[in-house]
């Protein structure tokens, strides 16, 4: 398992992951998703360990902490050998502080994960998403806190805004707080948004991106083809509404190639859609889940191999879409290559 840096941190990081949110799901979103028990679990950390893949990622809304607990239940007597990876900030109840990213949710979101998870320590500790209710020195403040108690490690965010994510940066900067080193971000062949801003973002400021549902929601799996009826098992019965919408005609233009690239290498579709992921840059690792061993099998092959810069350039074509304004003109200006060198010369590594 390749092992890359994870942003302008000294974190090394496995290019691939695992996502424990099949782990202990239920309700209408996360029960779809998976129910993996403790049992269930350990063999599947046990199969990702076995690969190099030592980081696990959750968050404390995940089955209403189900997923954490289970995930500590499974990673018991093995710490020392794997990262753990967690999230709060969205709502976990009814209650006025049961939300956010306030002095008084991240503490006790912090204590409450690390009980459930069965740890002292947090490899890397993101904010779901951004409170803007919330002054930034007092989240920053609290974090560095946080920080230097030996609770967390390494700092990151999820779903921010550019904009977001900058005025962080700033602010952290001036005050002497620990860095944002992560970006946990929705990317995938049918989802490039990312690239319009966050990703120049990244580059600039050393933050590499921790990728969630890299096939699409679920549509790149291989199962879903053109001219067809949704698979009777496919979860996108159940979650369609719950992730980002994806246009039918496009998400076929793109399967078309993958289904041809996959008859080329006589790799699975996921593996060709992981591995593109793997290419572009600042991406430090993609996020994979699992509701069996045969699944995260087919996963694990997305490593180990490359496609061809042609394979790569037919993707990048199939996948390709307008992007607004004012992010447009850069593909358009004149000497463009000479005023934005860092988009230009990025050579699909991971260069923060």
């Amino acid at each position: 398992m390749e092992y890359r840096r994870l942003g302008a941190s000294g974190l090394l990081v496995p290019a691939l992951s695992f996502g424990a949110g099949t782990f202990g799901g239920h309700g209408p979103l996360f029960g779809a998703w998976g129910t993996t028990d403790v049992d269930q679990a350990r063999r599947l950390v046990d199969i990702c360990l076995d690969a190099g893949v030592a980081m696990f990622d959750t968050a404390d809304v995940y089955s209403d902490g189900a997923s954490e607990r289970v995930l500590g239940a499974a990673i018991k007597g093995r710490r020392d050998q794997v990262l753990v990876s967690t999230k709060a900030s969205l709502p976990t109840g009814d209650g006025p502080n049961d939300a956010g990213s306030s002095r008084t949710r991240l503490i006790t979101a912090c204590d409450a994960a690390l009980r459930r998870l069965d740890t002292d320590y947090l490899d890397l500790f993101q904010l779901h998403a951004f409170d803007a209710g919330t002054p930034i020195e007092e989240v920053l403040s609290t974090l560095n806190d946080l920080v230097r108690a030996g609770k967390i490690r390494y700092l990151g965010v999820s779903n921010f805004a550019g904009w977001q994510l900058m005025k962080s940066l700033g602010i952290a900067e001036k005050n002497g707080y620990p860095r944002y080193v992560a970006h946990q971000v929705y990317y995938s062949l049918v989802g490039r948004d990312y690239e319009w801003e966050l990703l120049p973002l990244g580059l600039d400021q050393g933050v590499g991106a921790i990728v969630w549902s890299p096939l699409g929601w679920g549509r790149l799996t291989g199962r879903i083809r053109r001219g067809q009826p949704l698979p009777a098992g496919s979860r996108l019965h159940a979650t369609a509404d719950f992730g980002p919408p994806v246009d039918d005609e496009y998400l076929f233009t793109v399967v078309d190639v993958l289904d041809e690239i996959a008859a080329e290498t006589g790799r699975a579709v996921p593996q060709i859609a992981l591995n593109w992921l793997l290419s572009r840059p600042t991406v430090a690792s993609v996020i994979i889940g699992a509701r069996d061993e045969a699944q995260l099998r087919q996963n694990l092959g997305a490593v180990g191999w490359s496609l061809t810069t042609q394979q790569r350039t037919r993707l990048d074509a199939a996948s390709a879409r307008t992007v607004p304004y004012p992010y447009f003109p850069y593909y358009r200006q004149e000497g463009f290559a000479r005023l934005n060198p860092p988009l230009v010369q990025a050579s699909g590594r991971n260069s923060t």
